[in-house]
């Protein structure tokens, strides 16, 4: 089974949802769509499932075009982040209705409801009308009957956010596995970076309606084309500053100087734009590789066992991870890191010229 977008897009009165889109899913992948809100995400989903006509293009299922056919006859499953229940029936019958619409035996809509429920933590909860229930025991009411619907397309648009922490871990690690099992194609929105990499699969990450790359997650995370894909796939946001190549020198923002090596040596003289990921910034020195920055502290958030740091500097605003937990005064004065080997050189055009030393070797 293959889903084909040919050419696809999408406008809404005068306002462009989705610019002409190509892309390729094969059977049995994990993929996510990986974007801020607003990017076009639901609205490709949309456009998937049917419910929505393209306004260019054609979508091909298995070869057949299915551009204007009907949702319900499409074989599509999907869950929304506001999860949909059918109030007035027992959760049990909620996860049958999809198997009972296609006629299937009693003892086969049983077997598949239980199994379901079971995956989902929601046995006990068979009798229960979905309003007895909590947000996230719906929303997992709402996965297991697209699960028992074994569909050939699966659409889950950001379906974990109203879990709580422990149990959406969980069903990161699930999800994946049991979609994988049933052969369907896959496809998983959200618009967090650590949830793509969770995934895995391949990820398409949007922007202002248009796909800026598709590949394996991985290689999308270390080897992104453009500065706007490295934008997207790092939370917190990737740090910029300008650099200057002269040859066999780098200088960057400040006037922090380095030797060109690496990639980095076969650029041209001229400007470039120069990206980092946050947990690359470090308080220490750690090689001697490592350029030193003057920088004032803005804001700290400390999640556990990281602590997010806000910076001032060169004239930017940047953004730290750091290991443990660091209480600092905020407007505090800080020497930080940056060792070049974690650069990400773009150019002019915002294309990636040369990736990070560090992934290329990972």
């Amino acid at each position: 089974m293959t889903l084909v977008l040919e050419n696809v897009s999408s406008r809404h009165g005068g306002r462009v949802l989705i610019k002409p889109t190509d892309l390729t899913l094969e059977n049995g992948t994990m993929n996510v769509l990986l974007g801020p809100t607003g990017s076009g995400k639901t609205e490709l989903m949309r456009l998937m499932a049917g419910l929505d006509t393209p306004r260019t293009g054609r979508i091909l299922w298995n070869g057949k075009d299915v551009t204007g056919m009907r949702v319900q006859d499409r074989g599509v499953a999907m869950v929304y982040q506001q999860f949909i229940n059918y109030p007035s029936m027992s959760v049990y019958d909620n996860i049958a209705s999809p198997m009972r619409l296609l006629g299937k035996s009693s003892a086969e809509i049983d077997r598949a409801v239980r199994e379901a429920a079971e995956l989902m933590k929601l046995t006990e909860f068979l009798d229960r009308k979905p309003l007895e229930l909590s947000g996230g025991q719906q929303q997992r009411c709402a996965l297991a009957r697209a699960l028992v619907k074994n569909a050939g397309l699966v659409l889950l648009d950001e379906p974990l956010a109203n879990l709580d922490y422990k149990l959406r871990e969980e069903m990161r690690v699930e999800i994946p596995r049991i979609f994988e099992e049933s052969g369907s194609i896959f496809v998983y929105a959200t618009t967090e970076p650590e949830e793509a990499l969770l995934l895995g699969g391949h990820t398409a990450t949007l922007w202002q309606g248009r796909i800026t790359q598709f590949g394996p997650t991985p290689e999308v995370y270390r080897q992104p084309v453009d500065a706007t894909t490295a934008k997207v796939f790092s939370d917190p946001p990737m740090n910029f500053l300008p650099m200057t190549k002269e040859g066999d020198k780098v200088y960057f923002g400040d006037g922090q100087v380095a030797d060109a090596a690496g990639l980095i040596a076969g650029l041209g003289d001229g400007e470039y734009l120069a990206g980092f990921r946050a947990n690359h910034v470090e308080l220490e020195q750690h090689t001697e590789k490592a350029m030193k920055y003057n920088a004032r502290l803005v804001v700290t958030e400390i999640t556990g066992s990281e602590t997010f740091i806000h910076l001032q500097c060169c004239a930017q605003h940047w953004f730290g991870l750091i290991d443990g937990v660091h209480n600092l005064p905020i407007g505090q004065k800080l020497t930080v890191w940056l060792d070049i080997r974690h650069i990400y050189v773009f150019g002019e055009d915002g294309r990636l010229v040369a990736p990070a030393a560090y992934a290329l070797a990972a």
